[in-house]
C-alpha cells in the first residue's frame, strides 16, 4: 500500500491579489458548528489576527465592521485557516454570545430538505436570551487585552500586521490616522448615528492605542494625567 500524498503546501496569503473579497466562514471552535458567513478585504483580514477578534466588510453599507460591535456578541478568534487555494478563509472562533442577528445561536437555522430528500418546514430561530451588558471588569479585560496585542506586533513586526504596517510608517502615518478617526467620530455624533458613533469611536480608541504603544507611552500615562486634573 503506497504512502498518502503529502498536501502541496500553498502561500500564506490569502488571495486578495485575486478577489477584493474573500468569503470568511466562522466555525465554533468547541462543537464545529457553522455560525456565519462573512466577506473579508485585506483591512479586516489584517485586524481580525492582530485583534484577536473577527472583522467583516459590509458589501451593503460598504465599510469594515467587528462582529458584536453593537451587540457585545463578538467572535474570539481561536484560529484563522485558509482553503488549498488561499481564496477562503475560515475562523474558528468562541462566540461570546448568540452570532445571528435574529439572536439565534447560528445564522444556519432554516432547513430546506432533510437527509433523505424529504422538503422540510422553516424552523424559526431558537429564542435566546440576550446576553448580560458588558461590566466595567469585563471593560478593563478588553482594554488590557488589546493593549498587550498592540505591544506584541509592534515587538515582533509579523508579515502581514495591520500594526506593523502602521508602524512602519512612523509617528506620522499613525497620527494622520488618529486624526481621520476622530474626524469620523465627530461626523458620525453630529448624525446622530448611535451604531456609527460606536464603529467610529471603536476606530479611534484602537488608532490611539497604537500611537501611544508607538511612542513609549501607554494607557496607564493618560489616566494618571486625568486622575492629576481631577484632584
Amino acid at each position: 500500500m503506497s504512502a498518502p500524498e503529502t498536501p502541496t503546501p500553498i502561500s500564506p496569503a490569502p488571495a486578495f491579489d485575486r478577489a477584493e473579497l474573500l468569503p470568511a466562514v466562522v466555525q465554533d471552535a468547541e462543537t464545529g458548528r457553522v455560525l456565519m458567513l462573512g466577506y473579508m478585504n485585506r483591512e479586516s483580514y489584517e485586524r481580525t489576527l492582530d485583534e484577536g477578534v473577527a472583522w467583516f466588510y459590509s458589501r451593503s453599507r460598504r465599510r469594515l465592521w467587528q462582529k458584536g460591535e453593537t451587540s457585545g456578541n463578538i467572535l474570539r478568534v481561536r484560529s484563522v485557516k485558509l482553503d488549498c487555494d488561499g481564496d477562503t478563509i475560515l475562523v474558528q472562533a468562541d462566540p461570546a454570545g448568540p452570532t445571528c442577528h435574529t439572536n439565534a445561536p447560528s445564522c444556519f437555522f432554516t432547513t430546506i430538505q432533510e437527509r433523505d430528500g424529504a422538503p422540510a418546514a422553516h424552523v424559526s430561530p431558537p429564542a435566546a436570551a440576550p446576553p448580560p451588558a458588558a461590566g466595567p471588569s469585563s471593560a478593563a479585560s478588553e482594554a488590557e487585552a488589546l493593549w498587550q496585542t498592540i505591544r506584541g506586533r509592534l515587538a515582533e513586526r509579523p508579515e502581514g500586521s495591520y500594526i506593523a504596517k502602521l508602524a512602519d510608517g512612523g509617528a506620522e502615518r499613525i497620527a494622520k490616522k488618529v486624526g481621520e478617526e476622530a474626524v469620523e467620530v465627530a461626523i458620525a455624533a453630529t448624525k446622530g448615528d448611535r451604531d456609527e458613533l460606536i464603529y467610529e469611536m471603536a476606530d479611534l480608541w484602537f488608532h490611539s492605542y497604537v500611537l501611544l504603544a508607538h511612542s513609549g507611552l501607554s494607557p496607564d500615562d493618560i489616566w494618571a494625567e486625568l486622575a492629576r486634573r481631577r484632584a
